[in-house]
């Protein structure tokens, strides 16, 4: 019996996540042992789990990984894929953050209340935001205020009103502030007109006015008296403050692009039945669409079961794929907005704690569509090195092949020198098969581009953060 420590899991010493043979497990200590019970005994988690607001687990009878401080042993329901916060739309980090505030209001319900509100807390099953941190809770004191309020505005509220009022972009911003957007950072921010919205005010100018006094205090949060009616209406205000933000959607280069594309409605066609051909002789159960917009041809993967991640640069294309998604109540697709040039690194403590986007891999399946050139020529890498990265991610791979006569790839040599020599058909085939077999090859009619089924040559290993709770 082999135990790992998941490596993401060692801040909170009311228990720890493990891994015992390639299973996900949850480590409940003693020490938390009162707030567990009270957590199952008042129906709380009940109601969170028929809500679908809390991950679902099965309690093991099963030695533990750490004998003297274990009370249980969980199995939680497994999570799709782990994305985080600096990877979501403006509606995702918005449902994330309303999410958050509603599990605290239904908590107190039931004596009950989030001692954290950190956004890696919240994963998304496709469109449906989901708390999975099952330890989250601990019994309401009255008069105790809410530890978990600098946290909400740190981790939601700031990040929210810098892509609502300044740029969507900045949510960025927690990919290099771990432990949240700094206040006082976001004040700064922030222009002078949303001192006027006293939600924002309070809840971002002038708490990090307080942080600051508080660094100089020898008094903690703690220690402060609040009553419950006044918790409730923090609550209240910090939901008013996040609904009322809002991102109106602007052109971008990519947000309409099934609306300015070379392809007749024919060949369209064409090309989602060959797609669709090709995912049903793979069968995959996972697949990343890579370059995917609005995630047109991602559904193709979706409805035939697959939990399907729609990647894309553009904020726009991936807010309009959300938005979809969420309104189809659908929960086998993630879109995400992530930059292939720069993809999610590891962060956090020993580089251990955020896996990068490979390390979330490798998929079933990966689909790039009308991608290469903008690899290979908008960004200057090497057939080689796409071949390298996209089979580092992926057992089977489909991909759109596009030539320097196509009128996309025109329009990016437009304004440059053609440097590429290598990029053309046997170029590509060379770069390729290195890695991976040719399993289908098939012209895409009324068109030049061409779509190629490829397998892996050498094995692939199931990474550590696959899947994880």
């Amino acid at each position: 019996m082999t135990d790992t420590l998941h490596s993401s899991s060692f801040r909170d010493p009311s228990g720890f996540l493990f891994r015992r043979n390639g299973t996900l497990l949850r480590q409940v200590n003693d020490s938390y042992a009162e707030h567990y019970d009270q957590l199952m005994s008042s129906g709380l988690y009940n109601a969170l789990v028929k809500k679908g607001w809390l991950v679902a687990h099965e309690e093991l009878e099963t030695e533990p990984a750490e004998a003297n401080s274990s009370y249980r042993i969980l199995q939680p329901e497994l999570i799709p894929f782990i994305s985080y916060p600096y990877e979501w739309s403006f509606s995702q980090y918005q449902d994330a953050a309303l999410l958050t505030l509603d599990i605290q209001n239904l908590a107190l319900d039931h004596g009950m209340t989030l001692k954290d509100a950190s956004a890696y807390n919240i994963q998304f099953i496709g469109s449906r935001p989901v708390l999975i941190d099952t330890l989250s809770f601990e019994i309401y004191e009255e008069g105790s205020p809410w530890v978990a309020y600098r946290q909400y505005c740190q981790h939601f509220l700031a990040p929210l009103a810098l892509m609502s009022y300044r740029d969507v972009r900045l949510s960025q911003l927690m990919r290099a502030h771990i432990d949240g957007v700094p206040l006082d950072l976001t004040s700064e921010l922030l222009p002078k007109r949303t001192r006027l919205r006293f939600g924002l005010f309070s809840h971002l100018v002038l708490h990090a006015r307080s942080q600051k006094k508080m660094e100089h205090s020898n008094e903690g949060s703690r220690s402060f008296k609040v009553s419950a009616m006044a918790l409730r209406g923090l609550v209240s205000s910090l939901r008013n403050a996040t609904a009322k933000l809002e991102w109106k959607l602007p052109d971008t280069e990519w947000g309409d692009y099934y609306d300015d594309t070379n392809y007749s409605d024919e060949a369209a066609e064409k090309k989602a039945e060959l797609v669709g051909a090709m995912l049903d002789a793979i069968g995959p159960k996972t697949v990343w669409d890579l370059g995917a917009n609005t995630g047109l041809f991602s559904q193709l993967a979706s409805v035939r079961g697959a939990h399907t991640v729609a990647c894309d640069i553009d904020p726009v294309a991936v807010e309009k794929n959300y938005r979809m998604r969420r309104k189809a109540k659908d929960e086998k697709h993630l879109p995400l907005r992530l930059d292939l040039t720069n993809p999610s690194p590891a962060l956090g403590w020993n580089h251990d704690e955020r896996s990068s986007l490979a390390q979330r891999g490798p998929a079933d399946a990966v689909i790039a569509l009308a991608l290469i050139h903008h690899l290979a020529i908008g960004n200057n890498v090497p057939l080689s090195r796409v071949a390298e990265f996209l089979h580092s991610l992926s057992r089977h791979l489909i991909i759109e092949w596009v030539p320097k006569s196509d009128s996309q790839v025109k329009r990016l040599l437009s304004s440059r020198e053609d440097i590429f020599p290598n990029y053309d058909k046997n170029g590509f085939e060379e770069a390729f098969t290195a890695l991976f077999k040719v399993d289908r090859t098939v012209s895409i009619e009324g068109t030049e581009r061409t779509l190629y089924a490829l397998s892996s040559n050498g094995p692939t290993t199931e990474n550590r953060s696959t899947r994880d709770a």
